[in-house]
């Protein structure tokens, strides 16, 4: 036995006949007759052009071919086998990656290699002099300050630069004369200098301590 009943109109060709008459009255084009996208060459690889620079990296002379867009985190790491400046959120949020260019602090994420040729550029492998460590080195470890130790390179990199721009008479928010020569490196003084270099550890009550100790031999 056969259905003789005929269907009727649904929702679904209404829908459909209502967008094939829309796509006709805006491009004027048979639904049937659409354009097809002609298929696209498979592009072969640019080469990139390099870039010859000679840097000048805890008094030694390295000379690098870098692609002109590679940030001066990268070559250290990834060119030059100086692994001690770490990549944290290379965004420039957490100052993993600190290091001191003509002996001012930096994020070596936020700025590019081509751009420091003739700068004195120290890192973490740096500070330590003929065998000896940096006094501040040698009061991060003395002061406990740090547990895994990721941010320790440039907490270290940062509180030595920090330490010349108290001494240079540089204020900041937590400075109470700002007109004074130097700068007295208390505790909150210390905090709000250190705030961009993060310790996901906590260790910060072990760190400013070391940053006191160093502050008040100086």
């Amino acid at each position: 036995m056969t259905d003789d009943r005929q269907p009727g109109v649904t929702r679904r060709t209404i829908l459909e006949t209502g967008t094939a008459a829309g796509f006709f009255l805006v491009t004027g084009l048979p639904v049937r007759a659409q354009p097809q996208p002609a298929a696209m060459a498979s592009a072969a690889p640019t080469q990139v052009e390099t870039v010859p620079l000679t840097l000048r990296i805890n008094a030694r002379d390295f000379a690098v071919d870098l692609d002109p867009r590679t940030t001066l985190l990268d070559t250290f790491r990834n060119s030059l086998g100086l692994t001690g400046s770490k990549k944290g959120c290379d965004h420039g949020q957490c100052g993993a990656c600190t290091v001191l260019v003509n002996g001012r602090r930096i994020n070596s994420c936020l700025t590019l290699a081509i751009m420091h040729e003739g700068d004195e550029i120290t890192t973490i492998e740096g500070l330590a002099q003929e065998g000896e460590l940096h006094p501040m080195q040698a009061a991060f470890v003395e002061r406990d300050g740090f547990q895994c130790g990721y941010c320790t390179p440039g907490q270290i990199c940062s509180a030595v630069g920090m330490l010349q721009e108290a001494a240079s008479g540089w204020p900041s928010h937590a400075t109470d004369n700002v007109a004074a020569d130097t700068v007295e490196l208390t505790e909150t003084e210390i905090r709000e200098r250190m705030s961009g270099n993060i310790c996901r550890c906590a260790a910060y009550p072990n760190i400013v301590a070391a940053i006191r100790d160093v502050s008040k031999e100086a």
